[in-house]
């Protein structure tokens, strides 16, 4: 029996080992994939780049994600979550204080770091997904889905803030929506932050005020 129960431990711990190894190659490979991308663009950079850069065979990178626009998914994922943990970003800790905000200019303070924290990591691979959209047509329904999650986000919140008090006069929820959704484009972080050089807690106090002016009363400002 003690040699059944030493086999099974040791098959246990190579299995793990295993795991961690593969999940080390995921890891190397996304964030040599997210580098050369940002830097070079997604037409320009091929999956032997990539795996040269990652330190794995080609075919190594291929086994592990099947396609250049499979990988280019995972490197949008863990650049909106921050990491490879399969957690939704509504889920997320950094995301809490949406949902324990009490008042809708609460709500929009708490969604303006949000946006500047996942804006951050992801502004420049979205934008590098825009321009390969437009030359790679099987990129074009990852560039819809980008679209259409970030929109629901932004239903998410609007949803949440009016559960808490009213918004400005004449805005339903849809329309609120498509106000938050403009605010909510990490277009606007790249152009303010990296191409303006906006310091980072500069913009999320005017993305702040910008959301509140737009969506929220006059005396829902405080």
């Amino acid at each position: 029996m003690s040699g059944v129960k030493s086999g099974s431990l040791r098959r246990r711990y190579q299995s793990q080992v295993r795991e961690e190894s593969a999940r080390r190659t995921r890891h190397a490979v996304v964030q040599a994939a997210h580098e050369l991308f940002t830097a070079r663009g997604y037409a320009a950079t091929s999956l032997a780049d990539i795996a040269a850069a990652a330190g794995v065979a080609r075919p190594t990178a291929f086994a592990v994600f099947g396609s250049k626009p499979a990988l280019l998914r995972q490197v949008l994922d863990q650049a909106f979550a921050g990491d490879d943990e399969p957690v939704p970003v509504a889920q997320r800790p950094w995301f809490r204080p949406i949902w324990d905000a009490t008042t809708p200019a609460a709500v929009l303070d708490a969604y303006a770091r949000a946006c500047t924290l996942i804006n951050g990591r992801a502004a420049r691979i979205v934008e590098v997904t825009r321009r390969a959209a437009d030359q790679a047509p099987e990129l074009g329904e990852l560039w819809d889905t980008l679209q259409r999650n970030r929109r629901a986000g932004a239903t998410m919140v609007i949803e949440h803030a009016a559960s808490l008090g009213p918004l400005a006069a004449g805005l339903d929820t849809g329309r609120a929506t498509d106000i938050l959704w403009i605010f909510n484009d990490p277009a606007l972080y790249d152009t303010l932050v990296s191409r303006c050089g906006w310091p980072e807690p500069g913009y999320t106090t005017w993305l702040s005020g910008q959301m509140r002016h737009a969506l929220l009363p006059a005396d829902g400002n405080v």
